[in-house]
This record gives structure tokens, C-alpha cells and sequence, in this order.
């Protein structure tokens, strides 16, 4: 190995940086090896100034920073990119040109850091012959081939807190605090920080909800004196029976976004129960800041083995933390089918017998 590269792609998480840094000083200590940045994504690779040299120096004291100093791009996939041909946006596949400016750069392995869809990417184009090696980041903790993805703590951490504040001003005014949560299909950040924060109420995708049952939850607690609750959701849930709902649409070329589950709640709180009701979307606030002690080991000790794993040749291959150990999987069995909360398992289980209601 003489040359490395790395790039970070989907939407920023709390740990990206903490990648990067393991990844250049283990090339430079251990193999005496370069290593290229490929900014925004995949789009450096198609940008005369998309790639920046990366050395110890360059990646001092970006440890504890969020976000990634390579910048991402979740719109950024080579096979369908968004180009304007003639004053009209069409989709081009472009992955020759990026397969082409890899061997042009002389990299030796290109490190891909990104979450499922990302990954995909980083499969296909191994499938071509490329020398790619995976590192699965995204805070919704929806990636199959591994225990924890990195980010996914700090996520969980910045909701509870958030569930913490809510709790003095629902209580100072007896409403009912509605609070959004990201996780796109999983609810992962949803149940993890409901259940630390004491949420009254947890809704996840993979659990479709009844609203009669928040009801009878928020009615018990004003019966028995607490005229006040916390309502956990994740932005993918959704009532039994119904669909999941959009902030914005996927017609054309517009990505479809999830969001605004947390509303229909809040009204239906105040509509039905007649308790004053707020909805608090916490949005990307869940994706910023430093990352957790947590997410920073996890993310160096991937940076770290995603080397060696170059070394080894490991090509469409990613790294995973399974039973507390660093391992590699195929792509392919990485992303054969997404991660989802079990809901038979303890977490779910737990927080039932506790009185906690999901929505069933």
C-alpha cells in the first residue's frame, strides 16, 4: 500500500472525524502510507479540486469536532447522478469517470465511510473491479452487518437530554410534550432515548401505533394526578392502518422526507384528550456536536482496521463490531436486509413492563 483514500458520504454523524484521524495516522505510522481526502463524498472524485493530501498534521485535534472536515453529500451516487444537460436536470451514470480518477490518483484502496446508502455505492463499484472497503456510519443504527453503528450514541444522548428539558416545562404547565425523533424505518434513537429519558409514550416504525392508545396512557396519568406526558416518535412511525407521513414528497427528482408524525400526535392529543399539547421536531440537532466517548473509540478502532483491512486486501468488504470485537463482513451480507428494532426483544419487552406505552 503506497496510497490511501477515504472519503465520508450520506449525511453527516457525531465520529466521521475520528475516522478520518484513525485512518491517517495508522496508514502513516504503521505502513509509511499516503492518504488522499476526496471531498463532499463521491463529487470530489469528479471535481479538478475534489481531493485534498492528508497527513498527521492536517488531522490534529479534529477528534473531538462533529460533522467531517472532508464535507459529505447524501445526493452524491455515481451510478445516478443529477446533471443539467441543455438547461434540464437529468441522471447520468458517471461511475466510469469515478473508476477512471481513482487510477488516475494512484489510490491503492479508497476507504468509503457512509451509511446504507453509501455502502451500496461502495458495493457496486467493487462489483466494477475497484479496491473499496466499507465503514458503516449513521445514527439510525439501521445497518444490518453490525452491533452499533458510530454517531448512533451521540444521537441517542442529544434526544435524551432533549426528553429531560421537556420534562420541567410539561410539568410546569401540564401539557404534553410531543417530541420528534430522527431514524428514517428504524426506531432505534426513538426507544433507546425514550426508555433513558422516561417518555411516557414511545412510537416506532416498527410497531404501526394506535392512537386510542396514546389516549388511554395520557388519561391514566391525569387520572392518577400527573397531568403531564412525554411522547417519544420517531419521524418513520406510523397508525395502524395508515401510512407513514412526508414533509416533502418524492415526486420528480426530490428525494421524499419523513417528517411530521410528530403533529398529527400533538393534534390529536389536544383534540381528543383536551390536554394542551406542544411538538418539539429536534431534527439535525441529533446529527451535530462532539461525539460521545463511546462513538469516538468506535470509530478509531474502525478508521484503524479498515487499514489493515486495505492491507489484507480485503476489498468489498466492511468493517462491523460484533460481540465487542472489530471484524470485517462482505458488503454483501452487510446489506443483504435492514436493520430493525425486534419487537419481541428485551429492549421492547422492558419497556412494557415498565408502562411504557408503544402504542398497542
Amino acid at each position: 500500500m503506497k496510497r490511501l483514500g477515504i472519503l465520508t458520504g450520506g449525511g453527516d454523524a457525531p465520529g466521521l472525524n475520528a475516522v478520518i484521524r484513525a485512518v491517517v495516522k495508522t496508514a502513516y505510522n504503521e505502513l509509511g502510507c499516503s492518504v488522499i481526502g476526496i471531498r463532499d463524498g463521491f463529487d470530489g472524485l469528479l471535481e479538478p479540486d475534489g481531493v485534498v493530501e492528508l497527513d498527521p498534521d492536517s488531522v490534529r485535534g479534529i477528534l473531538p469536532r462533529g460533522g467531517t472536515i472532508l464535507g459529505a453529500a447524501n445526493r452524491g451516487n455515481p451510478f445516478a447522478r443529477k446533471v443539467m444537460r441543455g438547461g434540464k436536470e437529468v441522471i447520468e451514470d458517471v461511475s466510469d469517470q469515478v473508476a477512471e480518477r481513482i487510477g488516475d490518483l494512484d489510490i491503492d484502496a479508497l476507504i468509503v465511510v457512509g451509511g446504507d446508502g453509501t455502502l451500496n455505492i461502495c458495493k457496486e463499484l467493487h462489483e466494477k473491479g475497484l479496491p473499496v472497503i466499507g465503514v458503516p456510519k449513521t445514527i439510525d443504527n439501521d445497518i444490518h452487518g453490525t452491533d452499533v453503528t458510530f454517531g448512533f450514541d451521540t444521537a441517542v444522548n442529544t434526544a435524551m437530554e432533549a426528553i429531560d428539558r421537556l420534562h420541567t416545562t410539561a410539568e410546569a404547565h401540564h401539557r404534553v410534550m410531543v417530541l420528534e425523533l430522527m431514524g428514517r424505518n428504524a426506531g432505534f434513537i426513538a426507544l433507546r432515548a425514550g426508555m433513558a429519558g422516561g417518555a411516557d409514550v414511545i412510537l416506532i416504525p416498527e410497531i404501526p401505533f394506535r392512537l386510542e392508545s396514546v389516549q388511554e396512557k395520557i388519561n391514566e396519568r391525569a387520572e392518577s394526578g400527573r397531568y403531564f406526558s412525554i411522547v417519544a416518535v420517531a419521524e418513520g412511525a406510523y397508525q395502524e392502518g395508515g401510512e407513514q407521513v412526508f414533509s416533502r414528497s418524492g415526486d420528480g427528482m426530490a428525494v421524499a422526507r419523513l417528517g411530521g408524525i410528530g403533529r398529527t400526535v400533538s393534534k390529536y392529543v389536544e383534540g381528543i384528550c383536551g390536554v394542551e399539547s406542544r411538538v418539539i421536531v429536534l431534527g439535525h440537532l441529533q446529527r451535530g456536536g462532539s461525539p460521545t466517548a463511546f462513538d469516538r473509540w468506535l470509530a478509531t478502532c474502525f478508521g484503524g482496521e479498515a487499514v489493515r483491512l486495505a492491507v489484507r486486501k480485503g476489498f468489498g468488504r466492511m468493517v462491523a463490531l460484533r460481540n465487542e470485537e472489530i471484524v470485517d463482513i462482505s458488503l454483501e451480507e452487510a446489506l443483504a436486509k435492514p436493520k430493525r428494532v425486534d419487537v419481541n426483544g428485551d429492549a421492547v419487552m422492558t419497556a412494557r413492563s415498565m408502562g411504557i406505552c408503544v402504542g398497542i
